[in-house]
């Protein structure tokens, strides 16, 4: 009779590293008490998702707050959906937002003691362990082929029993050793699957990091832990991995809370302690009343690109996602104006249980407040940075008079409640179009918004007056004084108070005078600070504009 030791060499015989040797290869990290190793292990499927950056940022904060590690694990195990040069996307992208992983997988080779860091690289290992876990008789070979276990399928439906390859549906999980060597040396295709001692009618009791404990049914499943290419699933590859790598904290999305138990299996099995899991709530989305997770397909939300590409800030998109972390952080913000996350005490512990409904107007908000208090010069960098990537419009202009450009940026921002017109660079250029003349022409072509009880003689006589007695280079005080005196021989109160208190007396209040003003200047009725918008322009520029505007009515 072929023992258990004969079937493994069988199968592997190329393999002769043992899990002793790997445990001397892979040794016990030397850090700290409390110290966490945590990791970011995405497949190079596509781009990366807001969900993962939500994700990998817990990751990287539960390890730096605790003096750990954080590393980066390719799961690029799933052939058929791995996308070439995706995995080069994610790291790019993840540094954009200052997550860069200690160690681990890197394009231009690993860094670390504990890789290789991308799975496929890992076949012997995987292949090392299963041949142990089949001397001990924890794994098989399975010779199912798919029309076999479209078979037992169809028999569960008709017995209305749970679905799986378990018990005595798990057809191959009784076959003599004999019958293995026998179809695997007459070239039967075959898997390895997973012996599983669990009970459906257990019970499997974990802590989790985020949840507190957690019970569900034990696991009773043989599940395949070696595909037919030669690479492990995920399941089994978790496990492994996550061991010698001597991950302590497992970060994830909480539709991997179901496969726990088959994970905790497998650690019992080969007699591993497990790492702690915190399973992370998914980021959801109303949609007709209903919430739901973000989905690739239907939400460009969904991918981190669309926030780049919009020119939101990083660090903006980052204070939103620690906002939807910890349930403590708006009220910490309330003190700490300046949004630094790195001063901000981080905790798994208070991340709350229910997914957090994405909220557009609430990333407006922080990235408004962001982008407002960012010195001009970052603010700068940051704009030509995003314009020459993004919106060629800008980025021509930048590049054909950047302290022009910065002037009109640096519009009241310099004042202690700065203006928050911009809650990401895409806004920009439409809102300071009208400082570039060929923009101007087509405003003035389109019709300006003067009010309509407003007659043509009236607006002309004030813009020409205007024009003549409008002083340029003083403070914004005198300015203003300048332009109630203009309005006041129009019929325009020289006071807001004065209109008030006797609206029939006038044309309009000081305020309407204004707009006037900056409907001619700017082509709408609101705008950054007039008086700031006219300094920048000068005064041939503002002169020529008024007289196209006096020309056009």
């Amino acid at each position: 009779m072929v023992s258990n030791e004969e079937l493994a060499e069988l199968l592997f015989p190329e393999i002769t590293t043992t899990i002793e040797d790997l445990e001397k290869r892979f040794p016990l990290r030397q850090l700290p008490e409390g110290a966490q190793v945590t990791r970011f292990a995405p497949s190079p499927t596509g781009f990366l998702h807001t969900g993962s950056l939500f994700t990998s940022m817990i990751s990287y904060l539960t390890a730096k707050k605790s003096g750990g590690v954080y590393f980066f694990r390719l799961e690029d195990t799933d052939t058929k959906r791995t996308i070439a040069g995706s995995e080069r996307d994610l790291i790019d992208q993840l540094a954009h937002f200052g997550i860069v992983a200690d160690e681990g997988f890197f394009p231009e080779g690993d860094k670390g003691n504990y890789g290789p860091y991308k799975q496929s690289a890992r076949a012997d290992i995987y292949k090392a362990v299963i041949k142990e876990l089949i001397k001990r008789g924890r794994a098989y070979p399975d010779f199912c082929t798919p029309e076999d276990l479209d078979a037992i399928r169809k028999a569960q439906e008709e017995s209305k029993v749970l679905p799986g390859y378990y018990g005595a549906y798990a057809r191959d999980r009784n076959l003599s050793n004999d019958e293995r060597v026998a179809r695997i040396k007459a070239g039967t295709p075959w898997v390895i699957r997973f012996y599983s001692n669990g009970d459906h009618d257990r019970k499997t009791k974990f802590t989790d990091a985020i949840r507190g404990e957690i019970e569900l049914q034990d696991n009773d499943t043989d599940v395949v832990i070696l595909k037919s290419d030669g690479l492990p699933t995920y399941h089994f590859a978790h496990v492994v991995d996550d061991h010698f790598m001597r991950t302590t904290m497992i970060t994830r999305g909480e539709e991997w809370i179901p496969s726990t138990p088959i994970h905790l299996d497998m650690f019992r099995a080969l007699g591993w302690k497990a790492p702690k899991y915190a399973h992370i709530p998914s980021i959801m989305k109303l949609d007709h009343g209903n919430k739901r997770k973000l989905s690739k397909r239907k939400d460009p939300e969904a991918a981190v690109s669309y926030f780049l590409e919009q020119g939101y800030p990083t660090h903006a998109l980052l204070v939103y996602l620690m906002s939807i972390a910890n349930s403590n952080f708006e009220e910490w913000t309330i003190a700490n104006k300046s949004f630094d996350l790195s001063k901000f005490p981080f905790s798994i512990k208070k991340i709350a249980l229910e997914g957090a409904l994405f909220d557009q107007d609430k990333l407006n908000y922080f990235s408004k407040e962001i982008i407002a208090k960012m010195p001009l010069e970052e603010e700068f960098a940051q704009v030509k940075a995003y314009a020459d990537a993004h919106d060629e419009k800008l980025s021509a202009k930048i590049a054909e008079n950047p302290e022009y450009v910065k002037s009109i940026l640096n519009i009241e921002k310099d004042r202690k409640n700065p203006r928050k017109d911009y809650a990401k660079y895409a806004d920009i250029y439409p809102l300071i179009r009208f400082f570039f003349d060929e923009e101007y022409e087509s405003i003035l072509a389109a019709g300006l918004p003067f009010k309509a009880e407003l007659s043509h003689d009236l607006i002309k006589a004030f813009l020409n007056d205007t024009k003549a007695e409008m002083p340029f280079g003083t403070d914004e005080s005198t300015w203003f004084n300048a332009i109630k005196e203009i309005g006041g021989k129009h019929g325009y109160a020289l006071s807001n108070k004065d209109y008030k208190e006797n609206p029939s007396a006038y044309v309009g209040s000081v305020s309407d005078c204004a707009e006037l003003l900056r409907v001619a200047i700017v082509g709408t009725n609101q705008s950054p600070n007039l008086h700031e918008i006219l300094e920048i322009l000068g005064k041939d520029k503002t002169t020529q504009r008024l007289d196209k505007v006096i020309a056009s009515l």
